[in-house]
Formats: C-alpha cells, structure tokens, sequence
C-alpha cells in the first residue's frame, strides 16, 4: 500500500510540473521555458524535475502527450454526441486548431517536429498521436457515410488525412501569428476546405 501511495504521488507531481510547463508556455513562449524557470514556479529544484523526466525534450514531450490525452478524451466525447456527422465534422475541426497564437500545445508541435527527423522516440511519439486523430475521423466519416450524410463512396482514408494535413498547416500558420491567420479566420477556410473534401450526400 505505501509502494502505490508514492507511485501515485509520483504521478501527481509529474502532472502537476506538466500542467505548469503548458502554463508557462502560454504565458511566456516556448524559449522562455527553462528547468530554472519551471522549477521556481513550482517550488522545487531543477533537479527534482530531471529526476522524472530526465531531460528538457524528454518533459517537452511529455508535456505534448499530456496535453494530448486530455484532447482525445475531448474527442470522444465529441464523436459520442448524438448530433449530425456535419456537426460533429465540424466540432471535429474547432477541437483540432489551435485557440490563438498562444496555444501551448501547437507551440510544442512546431518545436518537436522539427526534431523528428532525427530522434525516433519522438518521431514514433508523434506517428502514434497523429493516429489517433486520423482513426477517429476516419470513424467520423465513415459513419456519416454509413448515415447517407456524406456522399457515398467517399475515400475515407483519404480524404480524412488530406483534411488533417490542411488543418495542420492553417495551425502553423495560426500559432506564428501570420497576417490574415488568426483563429477565426483558419475555422472559416477549415469549414470550407471541409464541405469540398466531404460533400454531402
């Protein structure tokens, strides 16, 4: 019983310097982020953060999948809701871009991508969060087509991954605060991109 009450302190602590990182991020940007920095927020030492995490990649990444977990249990929620597959399409999208140019999570997206290349773990990391969404649209599409709300003989996978590379690129643009590229701006392009690579039945 003590093992599993310092396993679960263990896990409180590692939640709570995650949720602190995004926060930090937020708030200050991603370059700002340092051990120093997040230990202070926190209380703690830099030291007890590198005790669970290791490295400042390895809390990064964590922090993505944190961030992550939380938003797939969003889009389950979301793909349970009793409203019509163009509804949920579209609730789909608004959950997938970012909420301004802030946004810690897409902040951490830009950074690690451009370490993929080079590092498996993370590149195997983001190929299994990237999965995730791509099955659950997929499941989205299929569906509306089973439903007769989507045109029939739609390429699911196809389409449901040209779709995510869209709204990947509108989020880019979004979270580097491009001209012309704020949130409600990359919605209206997203819906419209939508309805041309799913139309109706």
């Amino acid at each position: 019983m003590a093992g599993a009450a310092r396993r679960r302190d263990g896990q409180v602590a590692q939640e709570r310097m995650l949720e602190e990182a995004m926060a930090a991020i937020a708030e200050d940007g991603l370059a700002a982020l340092t051990m120093s920095a997040l230990a202070e927020r926190l209380g703690t030492s830099g030291g007890h953060i590198l005790y669970y995490f290791g490295s400042k990649d390895r809390l990064l990444l964590e922090a993505l999948r944190w961030s992550e977990t939380r938003l797939a249990a969003e889009r389950a929620e979301l793909m349970s809701r009793r409203v019509t597959a163009q509804r949920r399409l579209a609730l789909f999208v608004e959950l997938y871009l970012p909420r301004g140019p802030r946004d810690p999570r897409w902040t951490l997206w830009i950074e690690l991508w451009a370490r993929t290349a080079s590092n498996e773990p993370l590149r195997a990391a983001q190929q299994e969060i990237d999965d995730g969404w791509q099955r659950d649209l997929e499941a989205l599409l299929a569906k509306g087509v089973d439903q007769g709300r989507f045109a029939a003989g739609l390429d699911v996978p196809g389409r449901a991954s040209e779709l995510l590379a869209l709204l990947d690129g509108l989020s880019t643009r979004v979270v580097l605060g491009q001209r012309g590229s704020d949130r409600p701006l990359a919605l209206e392009r997203a819906r419209s991109a939508a309805a041309a690579l799913i139309p109706p039945a």
